[in-house]
């Protein structure tokens, strides 16, 4: 059973979310040829095949109910910028993830990232009526744990061990969470923090 209803569009100023599909691909491959997207991510999207196969997968679990993929869009470009996910559904725990998210450089450090997470967070707690969203990333992604605290998200530990890299390398994770009890404020501080962005 699907836990969110398909299609879920998510619409912002700065960019729109959209079920990822596979007609996305051949746009979404042009922005993964920079290899600086990847090298702290356990796939690498400058490989087509690879890339393809990520996308096919992420389209299949959606189908089954695993996950729910969205290709990210430039709104006023109309042209993708990178993809994210909801998955771990757990609908009698209220909580979910975000994660597999990707962006070019070009839009990273602005306000499209901040602006996609709040779309999500919005869309989980504020349709999907959950207790608790959280978020992983890679233990040396610094980049990735500034901007998961920049939205607001507590850090809660760090799993050792947890993920085996293409490499062979072993990784720890960061976790991190946002309850429903604390999203009220968040959501105050992020819609401020995108007002910046306005003129």
């Amino acid at each position: 059973m699907n836990y969110i209803p398909h299609p879920t569009i998510l619409q912002g100023k700065w960019v729109r979310l959209e079920p990822m599909r596979k007609d996305h691909f051949p746009f979404l491959a042009t922005v993964a040829k920079d290899a600086r997207i990847w090298e702290q991510l356990p796939t690498d999207g400058t490989n087509e095949v690879l890339l393809k196969e990520y996308i096919h997968e992420a389209v299949l679990k959606r189908a089954i109910g695993e996950q729910y993929p969205f290709t990210i869009f430039d709104h006023f470009k109309n042209i993708p910028i990178g993809s994210t996910r909801l998955f771990d559904f757990f609908p009698e725990h209220k909580k979910i993830e975000i994660g597999w998210t990707w962006l070019s450089p070009d839009y990273w450090g602005g306000c499209y990232n901040l602006e996609c997470k709040l779309l999500l967070l919005t869309f989980c707690f504020e349709t999907l009526l959950l207790n608790r969203v959280q978020l992983k990333t890679r233990d040396t992604n610094l980049r990735s744990q500034a901007a998961i605290l920049k939205i607001g998200a507590k850090k809660e530990g760090i799993l050792r061990k947890d993920r085996v890299m293409r490499n062979g390398e072993v990784r720890d994770t960061h976790l991190f969470s946002m309850i429903d009890t604390e999203w009220k404020e968040t959501k105050e501080k992020l819609e401020t923090l995108m007002k910046n962005f306005d003129n």
